[in-house]
């Protein structure tokens, strides 16, 4: 990608890695300025405050903008917030609730890269008249345009702090005039190289990944959303009470409070028609086979790749699994497992690969 004598305007979190990233775009000689995102806007007022605290949404993000702000006159280059309040509160609350409302368990990071840092962020900074060719981010992914037959984006060199998950629902018109500067690099010789310039502040700095800053999601709901329903069996005996559906996603086992069953029980299904969440062994959370919707797909469909055996991940935890694509239409698509998966869950997003290539991507159905 050839950016000689072209602006960069870098996604300026406050943090380590988009810092440096800004850095290293300036040290290859191009135009870099600084922009940051304000999603804050007073609307959880019983959103706590916790001192040294920061995600991407919260009232310490005055905080964050300020250190994006220092590292940009560090680097002696130009620095805007811009407000996507709004979009956010749309784009991301709002699908956040109903996700949760519906029996879904959403991944928000994914959906605001879709929409906000890779959508209205850019949209809105053009408004404000700030120009640049390109935009950049400290995300830990590489991309390469290839041809339509290949995936262009993919895993980073440090696989431990890869975040090509998070990037697998944007397009490739949105990715056509990003940089991802630390694809190539491992994460400790970024903090070093920020050590070897003076920032240790930066370098040292305790990260954060959460959503939200408190790390609370139930801040975000109301009492409306706590109407207690029925713990049932995969039989639909009844076993307890819930506090509300919103409280709970497939899989999990923690939290239930349902004794004297002969073996541990897991959330398996959650039927939000009729408020009751659905409680079985460890074993009913097997699935053989995946479909996912809104179809994200990064080749061509006449690509051979969709033939391939290739490998399916289905959360950001889980680390992938030998699969195949037994069904692909023009907005879904079904994968089946060589072996067995825990815990697929609607809502969640389905990642393929061809080794560190994603080759599509969807929300997961059932």
């Amino acid at each position: 990608m050839e950016l000689k004598n072209k602006t960069v305007a870098v996604g300026l979190s406050g943090g380590v890695d988009s810092s440096l990233a800004a850095w290293t775009l300036k040290q290859q000689g191009y135009d870099v300025v600084g922009i940051t995102m304000s999603t804050w806007d007073n609307s959880i007022p019983n959103m706590p405050k916790i001192e040294g605290k920061s995600g991407c949404f919260g009232p310490n993000e005055d905080e964050s903008i300020a250190e994006a702000q220092e590292i940009a006159k560090r680097m002696g280059i130009p620095h805007y917030t811009v407000p996507v309040s709004g979009e956010y509160s749309r784009q991301v609350l709002d699908y956040f609730r109903s996700e949760y409302r519906a029996g879904r368990t959403p991944n928000p990071c994914v959906r605001c890269n879709q929409t906000i840092k890779f959508g209205a962020l850019l949209h809105t900074a053009r408004q404000m008249g700030i120009h640049f060719d390109y935009f950049a981010t400290g995300h830990y992914a590489r991309l390469d345009f290839q041809s339509p037959d290949k995936p262009f984006l993919y895993r980073a060199a440090d696989n431990s702090k890869d975040q090509s998950y998070f990037l697998s629902r944007l397009s490739m018109d949105q990715l056509s005039t990003v940089i991802f500067p630390l694809g190539g690099m491992h994460k400790e010789d970024v903090k070093n190289l920020a050590r070897e310039l003076g920032w240790n502040d930066y370098a040292d700095k305790k990260e954060s990944q959460d959503f939200l800053e408190c790390g609370d999601y139930s801040v975000l709901f109301d009492e409306s959303d706590n109407v207690p329903g029925d713990f049932v069996d995969i039989n639909g005996k009844v076993l307890g009470k819930h506090k509300g559906i919103v409280h709970y996603t497939i899989g999990q086992r923690k939290g239930l409070n349902i004794g004297g069953q002969p073996e541990p029980l897991f959330v398996v299904s959650i039927d939000a028609a009729q408020n009751r969440v659905v409680l079985g062994p460890r074993s009913v959370l097997q699935c053989n086979e995946v479909h996912a919707i809104k179809l994200n797909l990064m080749v061509d469909r006449d690509s051979p790749i969709l033939k391939k055996t290739l490998s399916a991940q289905i959360r950001l935890g889980h680390k992938g699994a030998s699969a195949h694509i037994t069904a692909i239409g023009e907005d879904e698509i079904t994968v089946a497992f060589d072996e067995p998966q825990f815990a697929s869950t609607p809502g969640q997003i389905l990642v393929i690969y061809d080794g560190d290539g994603v080759v599509a991507s969807g929300v997961i159905t059932k």
